[in-house]
């Protein structure tokens, strides 16, 4: 089904004509039922229409839209402004109008490769098969070198359950451009659906043989038996690999896929223990593989403190990476030694110290009883990180621990003020902070106030409510409202 445009009666035509001709100053053509839009109104459409695509193009969407919005008013004919239009509409996801503004485009342009196409993913995304099967043929018959048409064509046919002529349409693709490795795996993926897996991986070895030379289509191949349980084609594959180059780094991963499927993890974690001492491997590639090492140790119930004398060969090997100490830190953290953990976060938070894990990590071990420790981790992650709320709130609470109650009160404001958007709870927390401080600071009216902040921003913060009634019956005032709070509290916490 297409969309329909609406219809109005002749009367209500007229009437719209009539204002709009009086409000603008349009000027008919005399030929037709057509309008055209006069000199002067032509001279504001083009100043629009500029204005909105230079604010479209700095990121200032909403300006870019109206000025769109504002051209459609003045002339509703162009097609570049109806695809605009259309394209906004999308992102605001009322598919309807933009698939109504995109028809009446392709209505002045129909043969714009662009609106087509658009269109066309479009009635794809609006489940409307047929007519995305139907767009595409069309402009295949338009384009019949273009690739993305033919992709584009396939997938709608698959959409529709159509697979054998997504098929075709693949196999005329390759007529066009031949053989290439995007349009194979496609047709793998097609036959596999078929359940035709002769014919599926007839195709994969089709593109192993034109190009012997490339161990990445034949790794590939065996990826993919080893994906349908033919472990021992599989292997066989990747031997062919190992003969050309045993350090390929993708050659040891799908090793390890292979001992793991077959149900040899020793042999799995061997191979990645001689992956991370050879230095012919990237430190990328190695910090992916010790992930891996240490996650099987964990899945094997081995103590991962063998893993330690690895770390001990890849500093040596890579003394200035960060990532590696991070990584050895959380692995001492599943063995408990926080001291040496600390140590490893504390380097890598030294030298990436825009990037809050470090530090988190560290307050993780110095929580809750190094407080000194804390401030220090807190006032180091501000210097370089200062609109990350949370270490104010620790910092706070480290201060107000120690009875640094005006100084505790000064970090909880000030982090208060950097969070503009944050969450209303996380902001609540704040403001029951500074209540509790106030009151410590002998600021009591000022205390209460801070409590009724905290209470709208999250009407069941538990802290504020059981405080709050305190500090009240404590100085008998609103013992009502005390009393209220106080059994909301222990309502929540009956124990």
């Amino acid at each position: 089904m297409t969309f329909q445009l609406f219809r109005y009666n002749t009367k209500t035509i007229t009437s719209l004509v009539v204002l709009i001709y009086l409000a603008t100053g349009f000027v008919f053509a005399q030929n037709n039922s057509s309008w055209t839009i006069d000199s002067d109104n032509q001279r504001k459409f083009d100043y629009y229409f500029y204005d909105a695509l230079s604010a479209k193009a700095q990121g200032n969407y909403a300006e870019a839209f109206d000025l769109f919005k504002h051209c459609y008013a003045l002339d509703s004919t162009k097609a570049n402004v109806l695809s605009e239009l259309s394209g906004f509409y999308n992102v605001l996801q009322e598919n309807s109008k933009a698939a109504a503004f995109l028809e009446k485009a392709l209505e002045k342009d129909p043969h714009n490769y662009y609106y087509n196409m658009m269109m066309g993913s479009f009635y794809r995304d609006l489940d409307q098969k047929q007519e995305a099967i139907d767009i595409y043929n069309r402009m295949l018959e338009q384009y019949p070198e273009n690739i993305d048409v033919y992709m584009a064509l396939a997938e709608a046919y698959n959409d529709n359950g159509d697979l054998e002529k997504a098929i075709e349409v693949l196999d005329g693709l390759e007529q066009v451009v031949g053989v290439r490795e995007s349009i194979t795996i496609n047709k793998f993926r097609l036959y596999s659906m078929l359940n035709r897996k002769d014919e599926a991986f007839d195709e994969i070895e089709s593109i192993v043989d034109k190009n012997p030379d490339n161990i990445d289509y034949t790794l590939m191949l065996g990826n993919l038996y080893m994906q349908d349980n033919q472990l021992e084609k599989a292997l066989e594959q990747y031997r062919k690999v190992e003969v050309v180059d045993a350090n390929y780094p993708a050659l040891v991963l799908s090793m390890v896929n292979y001992y793991e499927k077959s149900g040899k993890p020793d042999m799995a974690l061997e191979e990645i223990k001689g992956a991370l001492i050879n230095p012919m491997f990237e430190i990328d590639i190695k910090l992916q593989l010790l992930t891996r090492y240490i996650t099987m140790l964990q899945s094997n119930k081995t103590d991962t403190t063998i893993a330690n004398p690895l770390f001990g060969t890849l500093f040596e090997q890579h003394p200035n990476n960060a990532q590696l100490n991070f990584l050895y830190g959380s692995v001492l953290m599943l063995q408990e030694n926080e001291t040496e953990a600390m140590e490893q976060f504390e380097i890598y938070a030294l030298a990436e110290p825009e990037n809050p894990a470090g530090w988190e990590n560290m307050l993780r071990i110095a929580l809750p009883d190094s407080l000194e420790k804390v401030i220090w981790i807190t006032e180091n992650a501000l210097k370089h990180i200062p609109d990350a709320y949370q270490f104010y709130f620790y910092l706070g609470g480290a201060k107000y621990q120690l009875e640094q109650y005006e100084e505790a009160l000064v970090v909880f404001e000030d982090g208060l003020e950097i969070m503009e958007d944050a969450n209303p709870l996380v902001k609540s927390d704040f403001y029951a902070q500074i209540g509790d401080l106030n009151y410590h600071l002998g600021e009591k009216r000022l205390a209460y106030k801070k409590y009724e902040e905290a209470l709208k921003l999250n009407p069941q913060n538990l802290g504020v409510l059981n405080n709050y009634s305190y500090f009240l019956s404590l100085d008998d005032e609103s013992l009502d409202k005390a009393e209220q709070m106080s059994s909301i509290t222990v309502k929540a916490e009956p124990t």
